[in-house]
């Protein structure tokens, strides 16, 4: 048995897991416990509940690693599920090719992306990580295999990106690349004074640059309400004689243990975020760094996590309309400001209009807001329950993967697909999530 938790901690349940090495395996597992769920579990990076299954079985799919076909001329590679996307990216980026859509950590699974539909920097041009899917392969628990894709088996293809792990295990997946000529990124940094010029900013940089993102800080209040900075960046082109120059990303520290408490309170926070709007920026914003940074600064410190205690901690990721999206985020920020509840991480991003391919995606159109709180309790759940009840009256949705506490009701709101999406779900397929937001019900 493997000891498994989610990334954020919170909640704690034992967990009882069993490792698969070839995806037949599954079929191994379920004739062993017949009588109790299962839930494929990649890398342990979803910070909510959506990745534990507590009275269940997970089945652990990192063994299942193997790069199947590598197009190399065409930009396209078949992997199994439990590759890395960092794995993948060692594969493709010295060869000339970059994941099209990428989130904030190359940590994850590529199962687990296809199954949470991540999104990254470029929603705006690019869509979310299920748009990038050309086909996979899907096991259920009748031993039915489906080769699934836009043209063949659709509705399960659309289930199964976004369907939180529920559809069956994800075998293998053939996705398609971008073309890079170097592992840099062009980039700019600009600094912010309130959540007005964040939007004037994000109509230009969508315009003008693939990648644009903002750190807020959560803090601020009155006419500094939402202040921050953005990145925004693209990839650089042919080497030069400065590209030579740009270093190579260090050894990576990490954070050694989980402390009893959590060094996230609103003073640190306080402290860290007037430091982080302040530091210094060069005065054209303009610098070129090796992609990951660029795209992964929380990597640079592995178990950056432990920071938060053994309390844990909640991620609320939300996404609003656009039409709401300059009121609903102003009175989002005041909320959390006006608590001091907030962390370290809040990032603020503009998604595009390419639709998502799953039935429980949720990317969409609008401005969505990614915000960290340590050590969840009762104010905590009780400010989450009031900016849900910000997001829902504006038509928008709360991000299952971050999720830990939100109520049958609002899901429900956030996903009218759901009833649909029931169709697709394997009959030995559970997760702690789904049986919370239905009620208590498999």
């Amino acid at each position: 048995m493997l000891h498994y938790k989610s990334w954020g901690g919170y909640p704690s349940t034992p967990q009882t897991g069993v490792p698969l090495y070839w995806g037949q395996d599954l079929l191994v597992q379920l004739a062993r416990y017949p009588e109790s769920k299962v839930l494929p579990f990649g890398n342990g990076r979803s910070q909510g509940d959506v990745c534990l299954n507590g009275g269940g079985i997970l089945v652990g799919t990192r063994s299942m690693d193997r790069f199947l076909h590598f197009d190399h001329l065409q930009g396209t590679i078949i992997c199994e599920s439990g590759v890395l996307l960092g794995e993948l990216m060692e594969m493709t980026v010295p060869r000339g090719w970059f994941p099209i859509v990428t989130p904030g950590t190359r940590f994850i699974t590529i199962g687990g992306a296809i199954a949470n539909d991540v999104h990254g920097k470029n929603h705006h041009r690019a869509g979310s990580f299920g748009n990038q899917v050309l086909r996979l392969e899907l096991l259920r628990s009748d031993g039915q295999r489906l080769i699934c894709s836009p043209t063949e088996n659709r509705s399960w293809f659309e289930a199964t990106i976004g369907g939180l792990g529920l559809t069956g295990l994800i075998l293998w997946a053939e996705l398609r690349l971008r073309p890079i000529a170097n592992p840099l990124i062009h980039q700019q940094v600009i600094r912010f004074s309130h959540l007005d010029d964040f939007f004037a900013i994000s109509v230009d940089s969508d315009q003008d640059y693939e990648y644009t993102l903002a750190w807020v800080d959560g803090h601020a209040t009155g006419a500094n309400l939402g202040r921050g900075v953005l990145t925004r960046g693209n990839h650089a082109g042919f080497f030069t004689d400065s590209h030579r120059q740009v270093a190579q990303p260090a050894l990576q520290p990490s954070f050694p243990v989980t402390l009893p408490f959590s060094l996230v309170n609103p003073w640190t926070v306080s402290l860290f975020n007037k430091f982080y709007y302040h530091k210094p920026i060069r005065k054209d914003g303009y610098s070129t760094i090796h992609y990951r940074p660029f795209f992964y600064p929380l990597d640079g410190i592995l178990h950056w996590n432990r920071v938060y205690g053994r309390g844990g901690f909640l991620q609320y990721q939300c996404v609003v309309p656009t039409a709401h999206g300059r009121d609903a985020m102003k009175e989002i920020l005041s909320r959390i400001a006006a608590t001091r509840l907030g962390s370290l991480i809040a990032v603020l991003k503009i998604f595009g209009a390419v639709s998502s391919v799953g039935l429980l995606s949720f990317p969409r159109p609008g401005v969505t807001l990614a915000i960290d709180f340590p050590n969840p309790g009762p104010r905590t759940l009780e400010l989450l329950s009031k900016l849900d009840g910000i997001v829902r009256q504006a038509g928008g949705a709360v991000y299952p993967a971050k999720d830990a506490r939100m109520s049958p009701e609002a899901f429900h709101d956030y996903y009218p697909k759901t009833d649909r999406f029931r169709e697709f779900i394997d009959p030995r397929f559970s997760s702690q999530f789904w049986r919370r937001i239905r009620g208590g019900n498999p």
